[in-house]
């Protein structure tokens, strides 16, 4: 065997073993997201210190958007979060609103914004983020098919969250999965909201949201409510279905049959 394939397999191992070891580290470090089925699958909530991505057709961006903001509010701890867009992304979906963070109960005081002018410089600024321990969280927005994001690059995603113990929450536009080294991956859907009150103009954001990856555990299908004021999510609260009144003008149906008996 070679010098080079000798020093490349070692460097291989080394990445492994840091992996392997991390994840010793970080295996209890996980946040709960306050949907009992879903922090069941997910051995107890959220892992921090990992990667997770966030899938869904472009039409769905504003949803996954919401539901990755959501997480983000997870796992920060109150800490800051940088996110990652490349700079025609305003063009496709429209800037992230500040006033919406807010209602989420992000603050957007915490929110750092990023715009790369490609791909390759999106990828360099997320790893060098996720290597800085003052972050909670780094939010990498990226859209369509991108060649530059594979398995290499995904790998030191996952090692630089590993050795700082930042979350990488990974945005996916209009794109499809691809192998990676993501602890979670998610296909999001927008779900109907639930009746809003009498002053409200909308009810809580609901996700159809589907597990498709778990490293270590099941994956499954929910519908995920978010709660604005505790800033978790939980299950689709229930709401009574109103009952249509019967027309006053139409006789009462006892007296009716009180008449055939007759």
């Amino acid at each position: 065997m070679s010098g080079a394939r000798m020093s490349a397999l070692a460097i291989l191992r080394g990445q492994i073993e840091r992996i392997e070891t991390a994840e010793v580290v970080h295996q209890q470090d996980r946040v709960a997201l306050g949907h009992s089925e879903v922090d069941g699958a997910l051995k107890g909530g959220l892992a921090r210190a990992a990667i997770h991505e966030v899938f869904c057709e472009g039409r769905q961006g504003t949803a996954a958007t919401g539901f990755v903001t959501g997480l983000a509010g997870r796992v920060t701890a109150r800490k800051p979060l940088l996110w990652v867009q490349q700079d025609f992304s305003e063009i496709e979906a429209g800037a992230l609103s500040m006033s919406g963070l807010a209602e989420i109960g992000l603050d957007p005081r915490r929110v750092v914004m990023v715009r790369a002018a490609d791909v390759e410089s999106a990828l360099r600024t997320s790893a060098d983020a996720l290597a800085c321990d003052a972050l909670g969280a780094v939010v990498l927005e990226l859209w369509g098919e991108t060649r530059q994001f594979d398995l290499v690059a995904s790998r030191k995603l996952t090692l630089a969250a590993q050795s700082s113990g930042v979350t990488g929450l990974l945005l996916r536009m209009a794109a499809q999965p691809l192998p990676s080294t993501a602890e979670t991956r998610w296909m999001l859907r927008a779900a109907h909201s639930p009746p809003g009150a009498a002053w409200s103009a909308w009810g809580a954001p609901r996700f159809d949201a589907e597990l498709l990856r778990n490293r270590h555990g099941p994956c499954g299908r929910w519908i995920m409510e978010w709660k604005c004021d505790e800033c978790q999510f939980s299950e689709p609260s229930t709401y009574p279905q109103p009952v249509a009144a019967a027309p006053a003008h139409r006789p009462d149906p006892a007296f009716l049959q009180q008449r055939r008996a007759g």
